[in-house]
């Protein structure tokens, strides 16, 4: 699928990794509708603003009506609360489904007849490696990231249909403000955003953006053994 004369929707576009793929997007031809709950906070020359706050219905349909013509979704807004699922807040667990699910597919179903119009469209979600590995200090966030994923793959079969392509992109720590607390690597997301747009020009249906994602991808056939050796070990000592 070529980008270029193409339109797209970036969701989470004043910062981060959306910013570097609201901005690679234009660069290679397209035109771009940044999205973001602060419209105002979107500082690049050649895109449209758009106000859009996931967890609002209305604010999702107020965004889809000032748009035409969108042939690429990017669903990259986030939450990150690091609420653990037995102590933490209920209302940080909630917002978390609320942001990476529920908020998520609501977009796409707002948005699915408008690319079901195109002659080739797209979605990308940009799930991460925690759709497929858990931390128990980030459940909250762990678990919405899986149904994320699960979604995605769910909506890759029913859009098909239609001629929509749904992808998904795998991706652990980049050099962002939702890591800025941690002391680990962390990839630079615009060689992630120049990942994820070659991904959709050569019409993936999964992009694995990193070793680490890679890793945690291949271990998923070994199971809980494979994922969390320390629940092994206890296993075997108990």
């Amino acid at each position: 699928m070529q980008i270029s004369g193409r339109t797209a929707f970036v969701t989470g576009a004043n910062r981060g990794l959306g910013r570097h793929l609201a901005q690679q997007l234009r660069d290679r031809g397209a035109n771009v509708y940044a999205a973001a709950r602060t419209p105002e906070s979107i500082d690049l020359d050649g895109v449209t603003p758009v106000a859009l706050d996931l967890v609002d219905p209305e604010s999702v349909s107020r965004a889809v009506a000032q748009t035409s013509d969108v042939s690429i979704l990017i669903n990259n807004a986030g939450s990150s609360m690091g609420a653990s699922l037995l102590t933490g807040d209920w209302s940080a667990i909630r917002l978390e489904a609320e942001t990476h699910y529920f908020g998520t597919l609501s977009l796409i179903r707002a948005f699915a007849p408008a690319l079901a119009r195109q002659d080739q469209s797209a979605i990308l979600n940009i799930l991460s490696v925690l759709s497929w590995l858990a931390f128990p200090g980030s459940g909250g966030y762990c678990a919405a990231k899986s149904a994320e994923w699960a979604m995605t793959n769910a909506l890759r079969q029913e859009l098909a249909q239609q001629g929509t392509r749904v992808i998904g992109l795998h991706v652990a720590y980049m050099d962002t403000g939702m890591t800025r607390n941690l002391d680990v690597p962390k990839a630079d997301p615009a060689d992630i955003a120049t990942t994820a747009l070659n991904g959709i020009e050569a019409e993936s249906f999964e992009i694995i953006a990193d070793d680490t994602s890679r890793m945690v991808q291949g271990g998923l056939a070994g199971g809980v053994a494979a994922l969390y050796p320390d629940l092994r070990v206890a296993e075997a000592t108990a």
